[in-house]
């Protein structure tokens, strides 16, 4: 595994901790980024929608009742500035590496980083 593991969460989300503890088991070393203090930049979340497929797949609208606008915004642009802007309203974990990312706990795909 060439490239490092990124965890974005936040300390009381339960699939974060499980994530950390995934890479901490196996001894992979990985960069915790906490959303509640430290947002992700526009590299990063365009370099995650780009893996993930949209940006509506990475907003919790289920949590957050505000993001909601993420979905009337044409633009691509203007949604990225909106989730730069409130990175409470991204489901968490958001775990990357290199040009490959995953929302939520996803194991199954994790291992096949590993082998890589």
């Amino acid at each position: 595994m060439a490239s490092i593991i990124q965890i974005f969460g936040v300390a009381k989300s339960f699939d974060t901790k499980k994530a950390e503890r995934y890479f901490k088991e196996r001894r992979i070393p990985y960069q915790y980024v906490d959303l509640s203090k430290k947002g992700m930049s526009k590299g990063e979340l365009r370099s995650v929608r780009s893996a993930i497929g949209s940006f509506e797949a990475l907003v919790d609208f289920e949590k957050n009742g505000d993001a909601a606008i993420i979905r009337y915004l044409a633009a691509e642009e203007e949604k990225l500035e909106k989730l730069e802007e409130n990175p409470k309203w991204l489901k968490t974990p958001l775990v990357r590496c290199g040009r490959k990312a995953t929302v939520g706990y996803c194991p199954e795909i994790w291992k096949g980083w590993e082998t890589e």
